[in-house]
């Protein structure tokens, strides 16, 4: 089997329909079997293009996901879960037929809702902050996870008082400015063929280049 040919029908299914491809169409699409599928996404899974469930399943071929995790993203044609507020700022990036997006969610400490239209040309206006709660070099430990908590909230004292709640550590707080940044480009090229994830060195200077620091990124300076 063709992995690109299978990555390719997997992010172009979610990107025009919301939704992951069955088995089934994955295997009518690049013209093989089940078998042939399970094993392709394994592969795919294994160098980090998807994340899989126990069944083989796709749970995430970032920046969509399958399954709510916090996060709707509507176009003006399609309704996607948005896996974290990363990836849901990253969408209207990506699919670019889109003119914009409304991302919508609920602050984890207080259940206050939350809308931003989120386009292309500038960021969304607000006061919110997003907290990431898992440091960059163990995003991959339990990617549902680390994307499960990656939120948006009111504010700075929400983030405190959602800690103080569950009794996690502080992760790295970031303003929705510096949020539509990190998004902007970092899933560039991914609906199309030849898509190379980024290496660690190209990731850095992204990351320093929308202006985040530290050792949770993985930063020395």
């Amino acid at each position: 089997m063709d992995l690109e040919d299978l990555r390719l029908a997997v992010y172009r299914t979610f990107a025009a329909t919301g939704r992951a491809p069955t088995n089934g169409e994955l295997a009518a699409t690049t013209g093989t079997d089940d078998a042939q599928v399970r094993a392709g996404l394994r592969a795919l899974a294994a160098a980090r293009h998807l994340a899989l469930d126990a069944d083989d399943s796709i749970l995430m071929a970032h920046p969509f996901a399958s399954v709510p995790l916090g996060f709707s993203v509507m176009g003006h044609r399609t309704l996607w879960w948005g896996g974290c507020a990363w990836d849901s700022f990253a969408l209207p990036h990506l699919v670019t037929d889109e003119p914009d997006v409304l991302v919508a969610t609920r602050c984890p400490a207080c259940d206050r809702p939350h809308a931003w239209v989120v386009g292309r040309a500038a960021p969304p206006k607000g006061d919110q902050v997003a907290h990431f709660l898992i440091p960059a070099d163990h995003i991959w430990d339990d990617v549902v996870h680390t994307c499960g908590h990656q939120r948006l909230f009111c504010s700075e004292t929400c983030v405190d008082d959602w800690l103080a709640a569950t009794g996690n550590e502080r992760g790295y707080v970031m303003d929705l400015r510096t949020l539509w940044r990190l998004a902007e480009h970092w899933y560039d090229g991914r609906l199309d063929r030849g898509y190379v994830r980024r290496d660690t060195s190209e990731s850095a200077a992204y990351l320093r280049e929308v202006g985040l620091r530290g050792p949770f990124w993985g930063l020395s300076d």
